[in-house]
């Protein structure tokens, strides 16, 4: 196992992974360099962890031979397995290699996958002329707004998300639309795999265009929508569908299965 934490390496990885994008995203952990088979993101160790939270708990794959991504799973000091975690992935295998290294730890392993899309570069900015008045008013989200988010999120309703959508907001770029009055009525979030992955619009103000500007405005910046947002919302972005498909496996010891919010 090699970790990279020197920045002229890293941005030669990303040079090469976008070589072979939209199957890769931006790692630093490897099983070799510069000829690597695998790599693997994980969080700093350092950093405060809860052992039930999964999304914040998280580690996105790819690899070019799957036998090292396996051995790399299989190794004790990448992956803590002692922890409810998520693994991302775009590539057909990673789902069965997965579990067959998960079970053998008495690990549970629930899947979610949906359609792969990739979004191309824009070349102008989405016009936001008519959020320039006082109001509706195009702005970013802020930690007080957190409860909102969570309330309104299919995967939200908990603690562990709400603190996620915390940090979430306080970490990386958003963009909401204020009312007269100054509440957000439709906002959309970015993650830490650089992804949009929560775009809400409140029911009484949809229909005017506020999810297309919003997605536009963070695709603008390089910030690409998960395959789950909504079908039309991706092909007004002209997002290009693929044959593979985004795999989301969420991974419980079995000691912690019959805990809440799993």
């Amino acid at each position: 196992m090699l970790v990279l934490n020197c920045s002229t390496k890293l941005l030669i990885l990303e040079k090469m992974l976008k070589s072979c994008f939209p199957e890769s995203l931006k790692e630093v952990v490897l099983d070799s360099w510069p000829d690597f088979k695998a790599v693997i993101t994980r969080r700093q160790r350092e950093a405060e962890t809860d052992n039930l939270d999964h999304d914040t708990n998280a580690y996105a794959v790819f690899y070019k031979d799957v036998r090292a991504y396996r051995q790399l799973l299989e190794e004790c000091d990448i992956f803590n397995w002692n922890q409810v975690f998520q693994i991302q992935g775009l590539q057909s295998e990673l789902y069965d290699v997965s579990k067959a290294v998960a079970n053998s730890k008495q690990f549970n392993v629930k899947l979610t996958s949906f359609k792969a899309v990739h979004l191309s570069p824009v070349s102008t900015l989405p016009d936001t002329s008519f959020l320039k008045g006082p109001f509706p008013r195009l702005t970013y989200l802020s930690v007080a707004e957190a409860d909102l988010l969570n309330r309104t999120w299919s995967r939200g309703g908990n603690e562990q998300c709400l603190r996620y959508i915390t940090n979430l907001i306080a970490c990386f770029p958003s963009v909401c639309v204020w009312d007269e009055k100054g509440n957000p009525v439709s906002w959309s979030i970015t993650d830490q795999f650089a992804t949009i992955c929560h775009g809400y619009t409140l029911p009484e103000h949809r229909r005017k265009g506020y999810s297309l500007t919003l997605a536009r405005k963070l695709q603008s910046r390089g910030f690409p929508s998960q395959g789950n947002a909504s079908i039309s919302l991706l092909k007004s972005l002209h997002a290009e569908f693929l044959p593979s498909r985004f795999h989301r496996l969420i991974l419980t010891p079995a000691t912690f299965s019959g805990l809440p919010h799993l």
